[in-house]
């Protein structure tokens, strides 16, 4: 795939805005796990892990709201307006196992 091809979905290419906004929450969590992983190293105390582990946590939820959003904004959409049904039994299975 071509770097400046960037597909949200199967079919769908992300803008280079939704790209970069991904990519930007994406190097911001893995920092986070990088400063949680020299914490552990430098031996810390548990508690302030744990709420760094929070903070990651909540910052992949957001990450996983945005392109969730995106992805019913386009290509759900998209195929609903192509006759393409069966993307919302997907869109439903999706969401089942973000919601265990």
């Amino acid at each position: 795939m071509d770097s400046k091809e960037a597909t949200c979905c199967k079919h769908k290419d992300c803008s280079e805005k939704e790209r970069k906004d991904l990519i930007n929450r994406l190097s911001r969590i893995e920092g986070q796990i990088r400063g949680i992983k020299g914490m552990v190293e430098k031996d810390a105390y548990c508690t302030d892990v744990l709420v760094q582990v929070s903070a990651v946590t909540a910052a992949l939820n957001s990450f996983n709201k945005a392109l969730l959003a995106n992805h019913i904004k386009t290509c759900v959409m998209d195929d609903i307006k192509a006759g393409k049904e069966e993307t919302v039994d997907e869109l439903v299975e999706t969401l089942q196992k973000l919601m265990k």
